[in-house]
C-alpha cells in the first residue's frame, strides 16, 4: 500500500502555464531536500525530459489509452518508489480526453483473411473497443485513478472576476474529480491580484499561488512542441532553476505539500517488468539510440528489456562512430532526426555499422525517427539505407492515437496481435508501407515495414502496454550469432 503525497497540476487548456508550474514545483520541492517523482499524463515525450532535469529521476508517463487504465496506479507506484512526494503534470485541458471518433476502426476479428491468425488469441477475439467516455485518457481520468487532488493553473492575463467563474465551473463540472484549488498565472499587478482573490473567495477554492508576468524563463518551441531538454541541456537546466525559484517565491509550498499529503493511500502492487522465462548467458546486448536526435522513449522500455534478460547499452548516433560492443539488437526510438539530418548523415561509419548489423539478421525495432534513420534518404541526405524508403519534412502534422493490428510476424509482434499506439510527426515516408507492412490501422490502412528482422514504423508504443514485445525482441536477439 502506498501512502505517497501527490497532486496533479492541470489547466483549463494548453498554454496556461502548467508545464512551468509543474517543473518549477518539482524543482522547488527538490531544493527543499525532498525526493520528488515527476509524471506526465498522456503520450508526450518532451515535458518528461524537463521533469527528469527538475527531479533527478527517470521520467514517467501515465497513459490509459496506451497502457490500459488498470495499469495507471501500478505504473505510478513503480515510478514513484522511494519518493517523498509526486507531482503529476496534466495534458491539454483538465477534462480533454481521447477523441474516439478520430481513431480509425480496425477489423473486428482475427478472422480477417488478410491477417494470419495468432494461435494464442481466440478467433472471435475482438479489437478492444474505442473508449466511449469522452473523458477517457484525460487528466481528470488519471487524477481519479490515482485518487489525487487537482490544482488548476489559470491564465489570468486577460481576465478579472471571470477567473472565478471559470474555476468554479471546472470544480463543479464532474463531481468525481477533486479540484482542490488554483494557481493564478500571468497576474499583472497587486490590484489585479486583489481583484482575482476577492472573486475567488466566493467559490471556496483556495489560491495556492500567484505568479506575476515574468521574463527570463525561456523554453523555446518548434513544430512538435518544446525543444527537448536533451538538445539544450545547459540552457534547459538554467530554465528549470529559474522555474523552481519562481514557484518557490510565488506559491505556498507548505500548503501544497499539505494538500498532497491529504491524498489517501493507494492500495495495490507496483508494476514490475515480467522476468525472463529463460536467460541466455552471456546476456544479449541491445543498443538503444539516444542523444539529441533520439529523445523520445519511455523509461519502462529499457526496464522490460533488462528484465527479459538483455543488457541495455546507450549510444548517440550523432557522436558515436561504432555501436556498443557485442550489439545483438538495436532499438531506434523517436525524436527529431529531421533537425539533425546533416549530422546523422555525416556519421557515415555508424550508418555503415547499422546497415551491416541489419544485413546479418540482427533484430532492429524502429519508431518514427528510427524509421527515418533506416531510410535511404532523409530530405535528400543519405541515411542508413536499410529500407528502400525516402523521407521528407512536410507542412502536415500527423498526430493521434491508433489502434493497430500486426499484419506481419516481426521481432515485436505476431500477426494478429493487437496494440495501441500514437503517431506524432511532420515527415512523410515513401512508400508508407512495404511489401510486408507492420501494422493495420483500419480497413485498407496499412503502415510500416517488416524486412527480415527489421520492423520500422511511425507507430509509437508504450511497451508496458504490451510487454510481450520486450520478451519477443530479446529472444530474437539471443539467436544472433556473435561476431
Amino acid at each position: 500500500m502506498v501512502a505517497l503525497p501527490r497532486l496533479v497540476i492541470a489547466a483549463p487548456a494548453s498554454g496556461c502555464g502548467k508545464t512551468t508550474v509543474a517543473c518549477g514545483l518539482m524543482a522547488a520541492l527538490r531544493a527543499r531536500g525532498l525526493a520528488v517523482s515527476g509524471h506526465k499524463v498522456g503520450p508526450d515525450y518532451i515535458d518528461p525530459g524537463y521533469h527528469a532535469l527538475a527531479t533527478g529521476r527517470p521520467p514517467r508517463n501515465l497513459d490509459p489509452f496506451l497502457c490500459g487504465e488498470e495499469l495507471i496506479a501500478p505504473l505510478f507506484r513503480h515510478g514513484a518508489a522511494g519518493a517523498q512526494v509526486a507531482v503529476v503534470e496534466g495534458v491539454m485541458g483538465l477534462f480533454d480526453g481521447v477523441d474516439h471518433t478520430a481513431i480509425p476502426a480496425n477489423p473486428t476479428t482475427h478472422a480477417d483473411p488478410t491477417i494470419p491468425v495468432n494461435p494464442t488469441i481466440p478467433v472471435n477475439h475482438t479489437v478492444p473497443a474505442n473508449p466511449i467516455d469522452p473523458g477517457f485518457g484525460s487528466t481528470a481520468h488519471v487524477a481519479r485513478l490515482l485518487e489525487a487532488p487537482v490544482v488548476l493553473v489559470v491564465d489570468a492575463a486577460r481576465a478579472g472576476r471571470s477567473v472565478a467563474a471559470l474555476a468554479a465551473g471546472f470544480a463543479g463540472f464532474d463531481p468525481r474529480t477533486s479540484v482542490a484549488g488554483v494557481i493564478l498565472n500571468q497576474v499583472a499587478s497587486d490590484r489585479h491580484e486583489r481583484l482575482l482573490r476577492d472573486a475567488l473567495d466566493g467559490t471556496g477554492l483556495p489560491v495556492y499561488g500567484v505568479i506575476r508576468r515574468a521574463e527570463g524563463i525561456v523554453t523555446p518551441s518548434r513544430h512538435l512542441g518544446l525543444i527537448p531538454a536533451a538538445e539544450r541541456a545547459a540552457l534547459a537546466g538554467q530554465a528549470i532553476d529559474r522555474m523552481g525559484a519562481l514557484i518557490a517565491a510565488s506559491c505556498d509550498l507548505d500548503a501544497l505539500l499539505a494538500l498532497a499529503a491529504r491524498a489517501c493511500s493507494l492500495p495495490g502492487p507496483a508494476w514490475s517488468a515480467p522476468p525472463a522465462t529463460a536467460r541466455t548467458t552471456p546476456a544479449s546486448t541491445i543498443a538503444i539510440a539516444g542523444g539529441a536526435a533520439f529523445t523520445f522513449g519511455y523509461t519502462e522500455q529499457a526496464e522490460l528489456l533488462e528484465a527479459a534478460g538483455a543488457r541495455v547499452a546507450r549510444f548517440d548516433p550523432l557522436r558515436d562512430e561504432d555501436l556498443p560492443d557485442g550489439t545483438a539488437g538495436l532499438v531506434l526510438g523517436g525524436g527529431f532526426p529531421e533537425m539533425h539530418a546533416s549530422g546523422l548523415s555525416a556519421n557515415g561509419r555508424l550508418r555503415d555499422r547499422v546497415a551491416a548489423l541489419a544485413a546479418r539478421g540482427a533484430p532492429v525495432a524502429a519508431e518514427c525517427a528510427g524509421l527515418l534513420y533506416l531510410a535511404r534518404t532523409l530530405d535528400d541526405r543519405p541515411m542508413c539505407g536499410v529500407l528502400d524508403v525516402r523521407a521528407t519534412m512536410t507542412p502536415k502534422l500527423t498526430l493521434g492515437y491508433r489502434q493497430a493490428v500486426a499484419v506481419t510476424d516481426s521481432v515485436l509482434a505476431r500477426a494478429g496481435d493487437v496494440v495501441r499506439g500514437h503517431e506524432f510527426h511532420r515527415t512523410a515516408a515513401v512508400p508508407a508501407a512495404g511489401d510486408q507492412p507492420a501494422w493495420r490501422f483500419g480497413p485498407g490502412v496499412v503502415e510500416g515495414h517488416v524486412a527480415g528482422s527489421v520492423v520500422a514504423s511511425y507507430l509509437h508504443t508504450h511497451w508496458a502496454g504490451h510487454p510481450a514485445a520486450a520478451a519477443r525482441f530479446t529472444a530474437a536477439c539471443a539467436k544472433v550469432p556473435s561476431v
